[in-house]
């Protein structure tokens, strides 16, 4: 099998983005732009990745520590050609294939029709017709309908300005071809820069055929060079997500108020209100209904389970059947069994809530286990922390606690046992037992109130 190089570059500072993060670590759908490069990049089974980094070059070190990628320093940025330069080195033998860190929705499918055109007679340059061509170098064809220049903007004349078919950047080639075009470069135009795209020229000279091809959408070669085509990607990119989940037989009351962050798996039936934001690996069983305004994140929700509005879910798991909110918030380690409910303004955390057992609302449940058929009252708190380090409750089957109590672990409320509301249990309550801590009614009859004073 040929080798593949795959040159990504990414040492453009984004000024325009007006941050002081490198433009490619800025974040779409959860992750950085040019991770979503190198993820499709990784799809095509490359040889080697080359990161081509400058500005922020440390940032991007550390962002993309655990990829395996190797870098190349553009120490000043001088032009697409320029960066490709700093990568030559590490080349090998095969073909290589130019992205850039700022076009994150290029598809697979679109790059594999571009690598399959190269050999030593031919070259590979993607480009997209526009109806509004402002800002893009132009294809230059010859009579016979030949690509043979790409003209940047600012150096194109009025003939030139007219052309629609627009350069993308995204071009193919072999690695000899690359290595004899590099050094002739020349950075005598509007810029002062060294173009990548005078490549073209070069190959036409050479007889190579410069073969194009076009991605489905445009969107797919859309760059990112500030803040609103940022959030107009963003939403491209969750349309698309957005209409694979329909696909699926997913209702979305509105397509267009969804956002995924990672990935998101739904079982038949499945269906999500507006403003729901789904972080990191999200799953939802059958039947599953999620209210508006949910956060659902690294979590399992089981089938024809109910989470209402405003609910905050992460590293949950729930088998199923469960009630959740409005306005839960279910911290990590929170396990809920099959038809358990978690109800208003009640927050759990490293909680196992047995089946049947209900937290119906503005309750606290930290660091416990619950049995089957517990019902825990209003207001009720487990009081796991003592400054110092973590303690556990334990509740049996069946056991009632009243409302406003408070449990001071470790401690454990046996089987069966009700604990009055009002109640501070800070001692073990046997099986069956009624356990009441409260100071006796005071009553003074005809008490005057006190007045405020003139």
């Amino acid at each position: 099998m040929q080798e593949l190089d795959i040159v990504i570059l990414a040492a453009g500072k984004g000024t325009r983005m007006r941050s002081q993060m490198p433009k490619v670590l800025h974040s779409l759908a959860g992750k950085p732009m040019v991770q979503h490069v190198l993820d499709t990049a990784a799809g095509l089974n490359p040889t080697r990745i080359h990161v081509v980094i400058g500005h922020g070059a440390e940032q991007l070190r550390a962002s993309l520590a655990e990829s395996a990628v190797s870098f190349a320093l553009q120490t000043e940025q001088k032009g697409t050609g320029h960066a490709v330069a700093q990568a030559q080195p590490q080349l090998g033998s095969g073909k290589v294939l130019v992205l850039y860190g700022d076009v994150p929705l290029i598809r697979r499918e679109s790059l594999h029709a571009l690598l399959a055109q190269v050999d030593e007679q031919h070259m590979g340059l993607l480009t997209v017709t526009l109806d509004d061509p402002n800002g893009y170098g132009r294809i230059v064809r010859n009579e016979a309908g030949d690509a043979v220049a790409i003209v940047e903007q600012k150096d194109a004349d009025p003939a030139q300005l007219a052309i629609t078919e627009c350069n993308t950047g995204i071009m193919a080639m072999t690695s000899a071809q690359l290595k004899r075009w590099l050094p002739q470069l020349s950075a005598e135009n509007a810029q002062g820069e060294y173009y990548l795209t005078d490549v073209i020229a070069m190959a036409a000279k050479e007889g190579i055929n410069v073969c194009t091809a076009q991605p489905a959408s445009a969107v797919e070669v859309e760059g990112v060079n500030n803040r609103a085509q940022m959030a107009r990607l963003e939403r491209a990119y969750q349309q698309q997500l957005a209409d694979q989940l329909m696909q699926q037989g997913v209702a979305l009351a509105d397509p267009a108020r969804i956002d995924i962050r990672g990935k998101l798996t739904c079982g038949h039936d499945v269906f999500i209100d507006v403003g729901c934001v789904f972080e990191g690996d999200v799953t939802l069983g059958e039947g599953v209904q999620v209210g508006p305004y949910c956060v659902i994140k690294n979590s399992t929700i089981g089938a024809e389970s109910v989470i209402e509005s405003h609910s905050v879910m992460d590293s949950t798991v729930a088998a199923g059947l469960n009630q959740i909110g409005p306005y839960a918030r279910l911290r990590p380690g929170t396990r809920l069994a099959v038809k358990a409910k978690v109800g208003n303004f009640v927050e759990t955390k490293n909680a196992e809530v047995g089946e049947g057992s209900k937290i119906n609302h503005l309750s606290y449940v930290g660091d416990a286990h619950l049995g089957r058929n517990v019902n825990i009252g209003a207001g009720t708190i487990t009081c796991n922390y003592d400054g110092a380090n973590k303690h556990r409750t334990v509740i049996g089957d069946d056991v009632f606690i009243g409302s406003n109590s408070a449990l001071v672990a470790p401690v454990t409320v046996g089987k069966g046992a009700t604990v009055g509301a009002g109640s501070t249990i800070a001692k073990d309550v046997s099986e069956h037992a009624l356990a009441v801590t409260r100071s006796r009614q005071l009553e003074k009859a005809d008490w005057p109130r006190p007045e405020k004073k003139a």
